[in-house]
């Protein structure tokens, strides 16, 4: 692994980053790391409008990580206002996982909810049923709330549901 870098996305990095979200999200490919969801959901993770949309908000980031000149992994920050920021969209390439990137990527999130939106705490959500994942944020600091959020089981912009029971559970941590 050559030396891991760090920068914001731009609109010149749609076509890499939708690539890079859906492999390790969805399908065959998400398989070959311990983070997908392709157990539970066929289909798109996101696409190229919803990427654009979120590079061209002043309220939220995307921090992108190189190794050396490939894109190894990703997350997305939102600014919710009121000293509250929202990590999404960690996404590291199936085949680096368990290599502590994923925590590299969280904690520059953390970093800039602070130094860029003045946040006190990041907020995510995550399917209930992905418990492995949900232990690995707890590892982070990460507590579980009692607020649960329906998951968007008949809108494909989020995925094609393989079972009608997913939510998900909202997961907090104070920063700072």
């Amino acid at each position: 692994m050559a030396e891991i870098t760090f920068r914001t996305a731009t609109m010149a990095d749609i076509e890499i980053l939708h690539a890079l979200v859906e492999s390790a999200y969805r399908g065959a490919s998400a398989k070959a790391g311990w983070t997908h969801e392709a157990d539970l959901l066929d289909g798109q993770r996101t696409d190229a409008a919803e990427l654009s949309d979120i590079i061209n908000d002043k309220e939220q980031t995307i921090t992108l990580a190189f190794d050396g000149d490939d894109l190894a992994g990703c997350v997305n920050v939102s600014n919710k206002g009121e000293g509250r920021a929202y990590l999404g969209m960690l996404t590291v390439d199936p085949q680096r996982q368990a290599g502590g990137l994923g925590r590299r990527l969280i904690e520059a999130a953390e970093q800039g909810a602070v130094s860029v939106f003045g946040a006190g705490v990041m907020e995510m959500t995550v399917i209930a049923q992905r418990k492995e994942l949900i232990a690995y944020y707890e590892r982070r600091g990460y507590g579980l709330t009692p607020e649960t959020r329906p998951f968007p089981l008949h809108d494909p912009r989020f995925g094609d549901a393989r079972r009608d029971d997913l939510y998900f559970v909202v997961m907090e941590k104070a920063l700072g």
